[in-house]
């Protein structure tokens, strides 16, 4: 009988993602306003001589306990715990979860094969474990195989229908496969249920901004800066949104906002000259950016009216870090 599979928090991850966007939300960057970057992981750390908490295995190889694969995934060195939690699976092929760390290690590195492989390990030895569905289904989305993705998230909502990252994360394979309404109405039950979602929040608005619903996307994405200000991309989704709703003040106010929270973020960069030649003197208000959150909170009233249902409780999945979500549409 295969572990339980233990639960752990994921690292922290470096800040601008919008930067797991801009130089990476790596592979899951939208097309036009949405993106994020991770940074590069701190030094692998040398090793000498075999540490106490290493355990030898066979004859004279030695296998990382988990809790030095675990120390490197957290210090963001995820090379060598890719590496270690290789090792650990290979020594304790029932463990699911030191599959599942496996996975997650080697998402981080980029190693897709590797990181699908291993969750697919972790769902031999546990099919119901959600984390590795849902982590699986975001590898498949940036191997751009959305209808595999979309496969796994709806197994995960089979066993938690009220999981707002499930729901984000339909949303995004929805939109990937063309289905428009479906990933609409998949990150409005998303909301609906977490109403702090930025990621969903962002996508959203991004939907409607590529539909040519600017006005329909002002109020998630006012609402997703006013919680989440120093994030670039919703600072550049947000200034699309505005400037082509003709807001030109506010746009180069948020084109700026983005640029302050990443320099390098060269889509802000090109919106913000875009803005001061062509739209600045036609417009001299500003908007009003709580009011927009305000409505914003309004809709989401609506919306979870119709989505929760009475006799449940809303289960509210929190992801360690915007990395790990790397939700940004396509």
């Amino acid at each position: 009988m295969s572990r339980i599979i233990r639960r752990t928090a994921l690292a922290s991850v470096l800040v601008p993602l919008i930067a797991a966007c801009s130089s990476s939300e790596r592979s899951s960057a939208p097309s036009s306003a949405t993106t994020v970057s991770t940074s590069a992981s701190s030094p692998t750390e040398s090793s000498g001589t075999a540490s106490a908490s290493v355990k030898p295995s066979v004859g004279t190889a030695v296998v990382p306990t988990e809790a030095d694969a675990e120390r490197a995934f957290h210090l963001g060195r995820y090379e060598e715990a890719a590496s270690m939690f290789q090792a650990y699976a290979e020594s304790e092929p029932d463990n699911a979860w030191g599959h599942y760390m496996l996975g997650l290690s080697a998402w981080k590195i980029g190693d897709h094969t590797r990181a699908l492989e291993a969750f697919d390990a972790a769902l031999r030895l546990d099919p119901s474990h959600r984390k590795s569905l849902l982590n699986s289904a975001r590898v498949l989305l940036e191997m751009g195989r959305p209808q595999d993705a979309i496969d796994r998230v709806d197994r995960a909502l089979g066993l938690e229908p009220l999981s707002s990252e499930g729901l984000r994360l339909a949303g995004r394979a929805h939109y990937e496969l063309g289905e428009v309404d479906a990933a609409i109405d998949a990150y409005q039950r998303a909301l609906a249920i977490d109403d702090r979602d930025v990621w969903a929040m962002n996508n959203l608005g991004y939907i409607y901004i590529q539909q040519g619903r600017t006005d329909s996307a002002l109020p998630p994405l006012a609402r997703a800066v006013e919680l989440r200000r120093n994030v670039p991309v919703f600072q550049n989704n947000f200034a699309t949104a505005l400037e082509r709703s003709g807001h030109f003040v506010s746009a180069r106010e948020a084109y700026e906002a983005a640029l302050a929270a990443d320099s390098t973020y060269t889509k802000a960069a090109v919106g913000l000259e875009r803005v001061k030649v062509n739209g600045v003197q036609s417009d001299s208000s500003t908007v009003d950016v709580a009011a927009l959150s305000q409505e914003f909170q309004t809709q989401v009233d609506q919306w979870r009216t119709r989505t929760v249902a009475a006799d449940s409780t809303p289960k509210v999945d929190t992801v360690a870090s915007p990395e790990m979500a790397r939700d940004t549409v396509q």
